[in-house]
């Protein structure tokens, strides 16, 4: 694995496709990185799919019914949108039409998606194992998805 220079803003997520390494952005969406490391540390996201996934533009997860319809038991979030653009690896909260509506569920972009630029907030980038989410199984909604086995802040496994 890549040496990770800021194990407090980095998380680890183990797939059925493998680990994946993720930056965190914490000046760019602070509580948005806030949320994901706290559902991360309460082992939220442990064992849950990949509901949504769509061939060139993303991956979904972080819902526990595995519908695209659920969240945690937390408030949602107020946006944090930036002009952090969507690439090939941005890590974004999905929501509802209402803006404030981002709560657990997030994407992973398989390539640029510009027209979410600057309406969804990004938290984090890819910075190893973007393969594995290559492999992630296609659908909408997904047969058989791939799954988190779990989701890790690095400081933590230290």
């Amino acid at each position: 694995m890549a040496d990770i220079k800021d194990p407090e803003n980095t998380i680890v997520m183990e797939t059925t496709k493998g680990k994946v390494v993720i930056q965190l952005f914490p000046d760019i969406a602070p509580e948005h990185v806030k949320r994901v490391k706290e559902l991360a540390r309460d082992k939220f996201y442990d064992g849950i799919v990949f509901h949504r996934v769509i061939d060139g533009f993303m991956a979904q997860t972080g819902d526990p019914t595995g519908t695209g319809m659920g969240g945690s038991d937390k408030p949602d979030l107020k946006a944090e949108f930036s002009n952090m653009a969507h690439e090939r690896g941005t890590c974004s909260m999905a929501r509802s039409q209402n803006p404030n509506s981002a709560n657990s569920q997030f994407f992973i972009c398989f390539d640029k998606a510009p027209w979410l630029d600057r309406q969804y907030s990004v938290w984090g980038q890819v910075t190893e194992g973007m393969d594995c989410i290559d492999r992630i199984k296609r659908g909408e909604p997904v047969s058989e998805p791939d799954s988190i086995i779990s989701m890790r802040v690095a400081a933590d496994a230290a």
